[in-house]
């Protein structure tokens, strides 16, 4: 597997138009991550079935959010799709999320070329109701049995906002790669 981080940046956010490395299926319960330091998909746990996540789960290469992570997204689509893969992304909008105290934010998207819809998705007003509301119950309630009350969605924000969160996962990827390249003295 290619090192996502080496071979993709983030995209055109400008533009609206990122690339998105999937790491869990919609509908799957099992916590897949990209390791970074080996550059690698890693299987960290199972969650009970009743939390399988509503929507495909990805990140952004070469962004980081304020959890130390890439960059998270929800990755809406009819069909779901293989940990693995990357794809050209339309950002419509942002969930804001705090996960035990720290800022987790999930950058929501669709495919940037769906010809089955016709490409209608361009905003979260697109999106149906009742996934909105599964997608919150979801991140809201999927750590209870462990740690109930330990994740929050505090809003959804637009497109612009969603590409303020990028543009901030950037500057500190940005920082990071500087840390790593201090000579030791």
């Amino acid at each position: 597997m290619a090192d996502f981080n080496q071979i993709l940046d983030a995209g055109d956010v400008d533009g609206g138009i990122i690339n998105v490395v999937v790491e869990i299926p919609a509908g799957s319960n099992h916590k897949i991550e990209w390791d970074r330091k080996l550059g690698a998909m890693k299987l960290d746990r199972v969650e009970p079935i009743i939390f399988a996540k509503p929507t495909n789960y990805g990140f952004i290469p070469q962004t980081l959010d304020e959890d130390g992570d890439e960059l998270d997204t929800l990755i809406v689509t009819d069909q779901p799709l293989s940990t693995g893969i990357f794809l050209e992304a339309r950002i419509i909008g942002v969930m804001k999320f705090v996960d035990d105290g720290e800022v987790d934010d999930k950058v929501v998207v669709v495919p940037a070329d769906d010809r089955n819809n016709g490409n209608a998705i361009k905003t979260l007003a697109d999106l149906p109701t009742q996934l909105i509301k599964q997608i919150e119950f979801h991140f809201n309630h999927y750590k209870d049995l462990k740690k109930a009350g330990t994740t929050q969605v505090t809003h959804w924000g637009d497109i612009e906002e969603a590409k303020k969160v990028i543009r901030e996962s950037q500057q500190r990827w940005q920082q990071y790669l500087a840390k790593l390249s201090v000579p030791l003295l």
